[in-house]
């Protein structure tokens, strides 16, 4: 099935709009600058964001100039964020493509996601909605805090599913509540709905990173990172996690806390990776996403009404849950 052409239906116009508004904020004289900037562009991605807020938004009562400045704003943000992250990491490549620190450096990454990162808040300020500022100014902590999160956890000698969640609320759902309730807030909706919408997108962000956190265990060139890359990297994520504590292999413990530390070989990584998959942590996975996915779907039967809508929401859940990469 083609989810995205059903998630797309109802807002072709609207999306259209919307790129043309984001090409044209990534534009500067400088010649440097303007070569990164459409280094980014080319990246372009699938749009799962601002689709998710132009969608609320037509549920609410339909998108206007605030919802598309909001959309370039929060889109802007994650973009200056995945720029960092990859400073961070001393990530070679973002999905497939070559990261700007890897196809630059570090100093003109930092820059340029600044850069960004102060586009989008230009941008949003056109909404002239205190809240919607508000809201992309949170969301910016939250997603630094997350990360800094991470980075602590690295050097906790616990292997925590509850921290696993602290995290992932902040880096990833985070980022989803903030579309849904800017696409709201757009339409003018009230505290209420605003309540109900928010804890959708967390559940859409939820079930997507743990989708994200699976690919992990599998070698596949179309997912764009190797097997073990988040383990490479000191992570561990949800089927690690359970596999690790639903059985207290001191062994594998060993392995983790190596992850942790950083210290942890390639044939390590895939030690740790069989003993995963060899004991339930991957159906375990699978069942947490699931979960986030039928509470997602309950909202979608409860509060829209418009069908396309609903069948493009309904698509943009399933497309998550089983997309490839």
């Amino acid at each position: 099935m083609d989810f995205l052409s059903i998630i797309k239906q109802p807002i072709s116009n609207e999306l259209d709009v919307f790129v043309e508004l984001f090409n044209s904020t990534l534009e500067h004289d400088y010649e440097l600058l303007q070569n990164v900037l459409d280094h980014i562009r080319q990246r372009g991605g699938k749009r799962m964001r601002p689709m998710l807020i132009l969608l609320i938004a037509k549920n609410y009562g339909g998108v206007n100039a605030v919802t598309q400045n909001a959309a370039v704003g929060l889109e802007l943000l994650h973009t200056a964020s995945l720029v960092h992250d990859d400073v961070v990491d001393e990530s070679n490549e973002r999905r497939g493509q070559a990261s700007v620190n890897a196809t630059y450096n570090n100093k003109v990454a930092v820059l340029v996601g600044d850069f960004i990162l102060s586009s989008a808040l230009l941008r949003v300020s056109e909404t002239n909605n205190e809240l919607i500022i508000r809201n992309l100014a949170r969301l910016g902590q939250t997603l630094s805090a997350g990360e800094v999160l991470q980075l602590i956890n690295i050097d906790n000698n616990e292997i925590s599913e509850e921290v696993y969640y602290q995290v992932i609320m902040q880096k990833t759902a985070a980022l989803f509540e903030s579309c849904c309730e800017m696409g709201a807030l757009s339409a003018g909706m009230g505290e209420e709905e605003i309540a109900e919408v928010r804890d959708f997108g967390r559940n859409i962000g939820l079930a997507f990173q743990i989708r994200d956190d699976i690919f992990d265990y599998y070698d596949s060139a179309e997912i764009g990172k190797p097997t073990g890359n988040d383990m490479a990297e000191g992570k561990l994520t949800l089927p690690v996690i359970y596999a690790l504590n639903s059985t207290g292999n001191a062994e594998m413990l060993e392995l983790a806390r190596k992850v942790k530390q950083r210290t942890v070989t390639t044939d390590e990584i895939a030690t740790l990776v069989a003993f995963t998959k060899e004991n339930g942590g991957m159906e375990y996975a699978e069942q947490k996403m699931e979960h986030f996915r039928s509470l997602a779907q309950q909202f979608i039967n409860r509060n829209v009404q418009q069908e396309d809508i609903k069948n493009a929401l309904t698509a943009y859940i399933d497309f998550i849950v089983q997309r490839n990469k």
